[in-house]
């Protein structure tokens, strides 16, 4: 199979599908592998480094789009390269259609087969695509939250883990899965009086048992959520729903309990976000504040640590990339049920319940796309 890959060109992502590692083995199982030059250029990877592992370097992403079978991606399709997308063409990349009715309508338009990272499964009910990136974003999301505190980027002013004799930041984490856990870890670490919201009971067990006094964990309800929401110096919104648009949990009314200054930094955004206040924001300009509150709603978080986030994100991605290549789409999704949860799109079609269903467009099973 022809396989490509283009330099991303959402604000400040400097991540890239297939690093020099994943091209060689590509290349080694007879593949052939066209980079866009510069693609690997935001994680140190040059071109030369591309042509050791056997790719062809092109001059433009259209002569990628134009000649590659699969187009393996980061981040969601932006309108230039939606428009370069054509019938039968494989797209394989995260895509976050639940929020974004136009980028949906753009694929059903474009005839391709669209697998999306988010939704692919494993044996355990989980999203292996989707973990590595929730990791990094778990862990950003306290490194941001700490920085939006501070008073010259309009935070209350307050560190932390405190130091000796001053009482640390309130941190609530809502939600409990990858990324909630790994915010929660990240601001235990540092000192923070954490606390975490979950609605089942056997995460917030096994979040107690892991904690233990390092955390608190508490049942989420409307009451508990207001109480803790009004309490803290920064709440981490961390809910995620597999491929449907994330709950609005936080209410534009909750801000005007929050101290002056508090901190909102929404993990979610790529589903829409679990706050009402809410909108997508860039690494260029992170932060805007809505009644006093500082909210961060960076929707590519990793993409600030490039490196750490395009090697994590391979290590999970390439397997189903090599097996795509290998059998062909359809087969590969039909000898493995978890890959065909990521069929997003597939002939015009939209094959993700939790999508259609979002966007109100008609729903085909992606059963029927390998039939």
């Amino acid at each position: 199979m022809i396989v490509g890959t283009v330099k991303e060109i959402k604000n400040h992502e400097y991540r890239v599908g297939l690093t020099p590692e994943s091209v060689h083995e590509l290349t080694a199982h007879g593949h052939a592998v066209l980079v866009e030059t510069g693609a690997g250029e935001g994680i140190g990877a040059h071109d030369t480094l591309y042509e050791r592992a056997g790719a062809t370097i092109i001059a433009t992403a259209a002569e990628v789009f134009a000649r590659a079978e699969m187009i393996v991606k980061v981040k969601e399709p932006q309108p230039v390269e939606r428009a370069m997308l054509r019938p039968g063409q494989i797209l394989y990349t995260y895509l976050h259609l639940a929020p974004d009715p136009e980028q949906t309508r753009d694929l059903i338009a474009s005839g391709a087969t669209c697998i999306a990272y988010e939704t692919v499964t494993d044996a355990s009910g989980g999203l292996p695509l989707l973990k590595p990136m929730s990791q990094v974003a778990g862990r950003m999301s306290i490194q941001a939250g700490a920085t939006a505190l501070e008073k010259a980027h309009g935070g209350r002013g307050v560190l932390l883990g405190g130091v000796p004799g001053v009482l640390p930041a309130k941190v609530v984490v809502i939600g409990g899965g990858v990324v909630g856990f790994n915010a929660a870890q990240m601001a235990a670490g540092l000192g923070a009086d954490v606390t975490i919201l979950d609605r089942n009971p056997e995460v917030l067990e096994k979040l107690g048992m892991y904690f233990e006094a390092r955390a608190k964990t508490r049942f989420s309800n409307r009451a508990n959520l207001a109480e803790c929401v009004a309490e803290a110096d920064l709440v981490i919104g961390a809910v995620l729903i597999p491929g449907a648009a994330a709950p609005k949990l936080v209410s534009a009314d909750m801000l005007k309990t929050m101290k002056k200054g508090a901190v909102l930094v929404d993990v979610a955004i790529d589903q829409g976000g679990c706050f009402e206040t809410s909108h997508a924001t860039t690494h260029a300009d992170p932060t805007y504040i809505i009644d006093g509150i500082v909210h961060y709603c960076v929707a590519n978080m990793p993409g600030a640590v490039a490196r750490t986030s395009t090697y994590a994100l391979n290590n999970v991605t390439l397997p189903h990339a090599l097996r795509i290549a290998e059998l062909g789409w359809k087969d590969a999704l039909r000898r493995d049920p978890h890959l065909l949860a990521g069929l997003n799109v597939w002939d015009g079609k939209v094959t993700y319940k939790a999508v259609a269903d979002d966007l109100g467009l008609p729903y085909t099973p992606a059963e029927d796309a390998i039939a």
